[in-house]
């Protein structure tokens, strides 16, 4: 049984997921959210029957904030944490990480993320692309799908992938958007990730960002368009000698226009805000093309 749960991210609805899965082991858990949104998620599992210590094992996509912030929280009482080789020394010591972050949230870090602390290294459990992982009566196959991220893994239960980003974010019935925030955005390594998750013929994909993807193909053919789309509108802006704080708002605009023209509510706009912040994706898409032609 698989439950989403809604980890109600500044009081925004269907903007952070978690995913609960009840095993014979007992629960497990794909990402743990931000600490900032640990009392909701507390909450969510106590409709299920749970508390935060019954969750002996967390399975992280990747370890950006809104994925994996509250990570440490379950590792207090107990749970292994799953993650991506390249993700472990920064959940074992999160000073840098940390602190890279509040350079760019300010005095937002605490309100938008809570506390990060360290995991023990002997809670940290990493896997290699395609290793199995058996938990109880359920086997996860962790696949290495980088191109947001260095470190990122969806997680592959028997028809299911979780996704995590890689699969980009799309609330309700609007369209399929990606998230690109700085450092690791690779349009080719995402492109090639893509087709992973197409190879493993999966029926239902779980995004983070919100909830259950059935119609596959068509979903990630949407998402390439839109990740080809907003990666060239910032090459020509910053080809043209265009600085990052002129066009954010620019592209916050172009990104808003598109939502609306889809048919997204002024509400809607603000959930795929809050889940994929339009500034973040400035910041990510310009270091891209910088290292092209470094």
């Amino acid at each position: 049984m698989i439950h989403v749960l809604d980890l109600e991210f500044q009081g925004i609805d269907h903007a952070i997921a978690s995913f609960l899965i009840e095993t014979s082991a007992g629960p497990v858990l794909i990402e743990s959210g931000p600490y900032s949104t640990f009392s909701a998620m507390q909450k969510a599992l106590g409709r299920h029957g749970y508390q935060p210590s019954d969750i002996q094992h967390v399975l992280l996509t990747h370890i950006h904030f809104d994925h994996a912030g509250a990570a440490w929280a379950f590792a207090k009482t107990g749970a292994k944490i799953y993650l991506h080789p390249f993700g472990a020394t920064h959940m074992e010591d999160p000073t840098r990480l940390y602190e890279s972050a509040a350079r760019i949230y300010g005095d937002q870090m605490d309100p938008l993320w809570g506390a990060m602390e360290k995991i023990p290294g002997d809670q940290l459990i990493t896997l290699g692309h395609c290793e199995a992982l058996t938990i109880g009566d359920h086997t996860f196959t962790a696949l290495h799908t980088p191109g947001h991220a260095q470190h990122h893994i969806a997680w592959e239960l028997d028809e299911v992938i979780f996704t995590g980003d890689v699969a980009g974010v799309k609330i309700g019935a609007g369209p399929v958007v990606p998230p690109c925030p700085p450092p690791d955005i690779n349009l080719e390594d995402w492109n090639r990730s893509l087709d992973i998750l197409l190879e493993r013929k999966a029926k239902t994909l779980y995004l983070t960002h919100y909830g259950q993807i059935t119609e596959i193909e068509s979903h990630i053919q949407e998402l390439r368009g839109m990740l080809t789309d907003w990666a060239n509108w910032i090459k020509i802006q910053w080809e043209s000698g265009m600085g990052a704080d002129e066009m954010t708002p620019l592209f916050s605009n172009y990104t808003g226009d598109q939502l609306r023209a889809l048919g997204v509510s002024p509400h809607g706009v603000r959930q795929y805000e809050a889940a994929n912040p339009s500034w973040m994706s400035v910041a990510g898409l310009i270091r891209y093309w910088k290292k092209k032609v470094s």
